[in-house]
């Protein structure tokens, strides 16, 4: 509606602006179908059979729901680790980076060129000089700032790094709007990343204003590091248009690292026939029989969630979402609150964190489920980002 507003009104200017923003890219064929079949169904099939996995029946239905859109098998005995400061990650990154032999996967909307990414870089850089094999990928639009020389030091030291979807005329491309928000790591195909920190000084340390960066990220061990390795390598096809699905960065896992933890890896993007992980939020929403507790530092949600947690909160299931109280963008604080008040309403219970920016995001239901990622709730990281 608000394009054809724009069209009437504006039938020139608007034509033009349609042309650059306005097109959906959602259906383009940016990897082949077999090549995607090679990176993912042919390492997943080969190195776990997945009918061995014990699944809750309790959540079978939304198990199958990732599986048939996503792809996303489940896999059992994995250990994972939280970490809500940005300190403790950074710390077990580099140990872990330390500790690699074969090859480094790295994938980061933010890479930024402050104490923190210097360090990261030559870390990566040493590790790359003693034979390991290292890629990165990171965001253009996430990365605008940093000067190119900052990867170029990277290359120079035999890192392949890839900028995800350069944009060359940022105010006359659509390609603007669909980014690579994921922030994970693939250590030797043993160990993984994954959560909502990027590597940059202010998730260690604070704003250069003061104030404090709360964030959660997770280290796997495990199947699902499978998981999390076929997605950076999709990723890296999209990027290099290099195949790549040898057996050897699909290992056996370690012995000694079973845990409890069943997990699937879940991943969206505006080029997927359905909007995954939207979908896994309205089926959480609307399963739930005691709880759904959220937080995220955005909330500008689609229309399918807010019907959900009105839906949930409205049949007596405890819904509660906390948002930073100050965040890094006031227009998006006033835009987050005419959101606020429509689930209040419905008996939705908001919480306002003032301990610092709260980035994490994060979605606990009835003692038994949660999610951590990169997925903010919001249209963005639901329908245009690649989360």
């Amino acid at each position: 509606m608000a394009w054809i507003l724009i069209l009437m009104f504006l039938p020139i200017v608007g034509l033009v602006f349609y042309f650059f923003f306005g097109r959906s890219q959602r259906r383009v064929r940016m990897i082949g179908k077999k090549s995607y079949s090679r990176l993912l169904k042919k390492p997943m099939a080969e190195y776990l059979a997945q009918d061995s996995c014990a699944l809750p029946i309790n959540y079978s239905r939304l198990i199958s729901l990732f599986r048939n859109t996503n792809q996303a098998f489940p896999f059992d005995g994995n250990r994972v680790e939280a970490y809500t400061l940005g300190l403790s990650m950074l710390q077990s990154l580099l140990r872990e980076l330390g500790k690699a032999t074969k090859h480094i996967h790295m994938e980061f909307y933010i890479f930024e060129d402050d104490a923190i990414g210097r360090l990261v870089r030559d870390v990566l850089m040493e590790k790359a000089r003693a034979g390991v094999e290292v890629r990165v990928i990171y965001d253009d639009v996430g990365c605008w700032h940093v000067p190119n020389a900052f990867f170029e030091r990277m290359r120079d030291a035999g890192i392949d790094v890839h900028a995800f979807m350069p944009v060359k005329f940022p105010a006359f491309t659509s390609k603007i709007n669909y980014r690579n928000h994921r922030k994970l790591c693939v250590i030797d195909g043993t160990v993984a990343f994954l959560g909502g920190m990027n590597i940059a000084r202010r998730y260690v340390s604070g704003t250069a204003s003061g104030q404090q960066w709360r964030d959660t990220h997770l280290r796997v061990r495990g199947g699902a590091v499978y998981a999390v390795q076929c997605a950076f390598l999709i990723d890296w096809y999209f990027v290099d248009r290099t195949l790549i699905s040898n057996r050897k960065y699909y290992p056996a896992p370690g012995t000694g690292i079973a845990g409890g933890c069943l997990a699937q890896v879940v991943t969206s993007s505006p080029i997927a026939p359905w909007p995954d992980i939207m979908q896994g939020y309205v089926r959480i929403l609307l399963e739930a029989k005691q709880y759904v507790y959220m937080e995220t530092p955005y909330f500008l949600p689609t229309e399918p969630i807010l019907f959900a947690m009105r839906t949930a909160a409205l049949s007596g299931v405890d819904v509660r979402l906390m948002l930073p109280m100050h965040g890094d963008s006031r227009l998006l604080e006033w835009a987050s609150m005419t959101y606020v008040l429509n689930t209040l309403r419905a008996g939705v219970k908001v919480y306002l964190y003032t301990s610092g920016f709260n980035h994490s995001k994060l979605l606990v239901s009835d003692d038994y489920l949660c999610t951590c990622g990169s997925t903010n709730i919001d249209f963005r990281s639901f329908e245009n980002n690649f989360e």
